[in-house]
Formats: structure tokens, C-alpha cells, sequence
């Protein structure tokens, strides 16, 4: 079978990691550090290496789960419009426009339409709306070391643990 991987960070890596679990589609989810390069921000201008981020890499068969809807449920989770050291690192070329375009899609909404030659637009730039700056980090990956087994599966292992995302609604509001 042949399979990509996406490296998510953000909020709690075991939270991330639970939710990621059921996703159909999905072969495995890893807890475990990133190191990337280029990593450039929708506030910050200047593009910077990373190293020790804590995230999950996602193995997920592509022929069954698009790397988009895969990204729409970290965009779920977690808010893109908040600080908490949101990231998308991907390991090949190949899909780097797949998420720049879906960051350029996230990091654009709610700001008004580019006027056309014509001098049409299609929404009315009249309606006001606060535009929200984007925090979602993209880069490519470098290197992945994944955290000893003791510290995978936390929540499977300790479902007395509190969540901040509430992961039951949010698995329910998804529908694959």
C-alpha cells in the first residue's frame, strides 16, 4: 500500500494524536519532534529554520484521505487565527502546493475580493468584517525523531486525563 506523511504541531501533541487516530484513511500517527527549514509564517516576514517542535506525523494512504481534508480537521481542533504554535511541515515537494494553496485559502477568508479587470467584484467589499491574521507555520521537514514508546498513545493508555479540545464532540462533528 502506498502511503505519504504530514507533520502537524499545535496544542497538545497527545490530543493531536488522538484525533488523528480515527481518521479513515489514516495507517498510523506518531508522537515525536520536527526540525524544518524555510518555515515561514503568515505574520512574520522572514522565513527561519525550526528545531524541536513537538508534533505528530501522520502516515495516511492518499487514495483514501486527501492531505486537505487532513488539514481541515487540525483547522477543527485548532484555531489557525490564534498563537499555539500551529505548523504544517511536509516531507516531499509534491505536496507543498497542495498546502500552500489550503494556507493561502485559511489565511485569506474574511478579507475583500480582489477587483477584477472589469471593475466587478463578486462579494461586496462594503460589508465589514475584521480581518484575522493567520499563525500557521509551513516548512519543510528536515527531520523527524519520534518519542519512545512510553510516551505514545498517552490518552489511550491514561483516559483520565483532561483534554483541552473536547474530543468526543469534535470526533462526532466530523463526518467522513
Amino acid at each position: 500500500m502506498y502511503t505519504k506523511k504530514i507533520y502537524f504541531s499545535g496544542g497538545k501533541v497527545c490530543e493531536l494524536q488522538e484525533i488523528f487516530r480515527d481518521v479513515p484513511g489514516v495507517v498510523n500517527v506518531l508522537v515525536g519532534t520536527v526540525a524544518a527549514k524555510n518555515v515561514r509564517s503568515y505574520v512574520e516576514p522572514e522565513p527561519r529554520n525550526v528545531e524541536n517542535i513537538s508534533a505528530v506525523e501522520i502516515e495516511f494512504n492518499p487514495k483514501r484521505r486527501d492531505l486537505s481534508v487532513l488539514m481541515d480537521v487540525l483547522f477543527n481542533a485548532l484555531n489557525p487565527y490564534v498563537e499555539n504554535n500551529l505548523g504544517v511541515y511536509y516531507a516531499t515537494g509534491e505536496d507543498e502546493p497542495q498546502v500552500e494553496l489550503h494556507l493561502n485559502f485559511i489565511a485569506n477568508r474574511g478579507r475583500e475580493p480582489v477587483v477584477t479587470k472589469a471593475c466587478l467584484t463578486i462579494n461586496d467589499p462594503n460589508i465589514d468584517k475584521a480581518v484575522r491574521k493567520c499563525f500557521v507555520r509551513v516548512g519543510r521537514l528536515t527531520s523527524f525523531v519520534a518519542a519512545p514508546e512510553d510516551e505514545q498513545n498517552i490518552l489511550q493508555k491514561h483516559p483520565e486525563l483532561s483534554t483541552d479540545i473536547d474530543l468526543t464532540k469534535l470526533k462526532t462533528s466530523l463526518r467522513f
